[in-house]
């Protein structure tokens, strides 16, 4: 089963790309009191995720902080190195903070896991967004099959 309103975000250690290299992200300190908007993506680089889910986000930033959103934070199964580059091709700055969940750890966790074998991708996560008040999942949106709806940055500002 997996994740759900009301549910604590399970322990994890994401990777991220700092100005020295990798570092590790606990969920306890990404989301220890602080609201923080995540969104996950099947893949950096894919089409609706490098057109529409991630500059939705990007595009939306003030808007999240004005809505006491702390932290947007964007998540996939892809390693740092990847993430990191994606970050650079999207022009992402400080707006939000890109996680590596490189063996989808995070993603089988919260039950959002997505076998994606055959099309050659291996194990991914799910296309969701959830909104996390200290660390109790205050709301999720998990898209069905491949569509692109209430994930989006828009649907999940309406529904903040």
């Amino acid at each position: 089963m997996s994740i759900q309103k009301g549910d604590k975000v399970p322990a994890a250690t994401f990777m991220t790309m700092g100005a020295d290299g990798p570092e590790p992200v606990d969920s306890e300190t990404l989301f220890k009191g602080k609201r923080v908007a995540l969104f996950a993506v099947p893949g950096a680089f894919t089409p609706t995720c490098s057109a529409k889910h991630l500059p939705g986000f990007k595009e939306q930033a003030e808007a999240f902080k004005a809505k006491g959103v702390d932290t947007i934070a964007c998540t996939s199964v892809n390693d740092v190195f990847v993430m990191g580059a994606w970050a650079k091709d999207q022009g992402v700055t400080d707006e939000m903070v890109m996680l590596a969940d490189g063996n989808g750890e995070f993603a089988k966790a919260i039950g959002l896991e997505l076998d994606g074998s055959g099309f050659g991708m291996g194990s991914r996560s799910q296309r969701y967004a959830m909104v996390v008040d200290d660390g109790k999942v205050e709301n999720i949106f998990v898209e069905q099959g491949g569509e692109f709806k209430v994930s989006s940055a828009d649907y999940v500002l309406e529904n903040l």
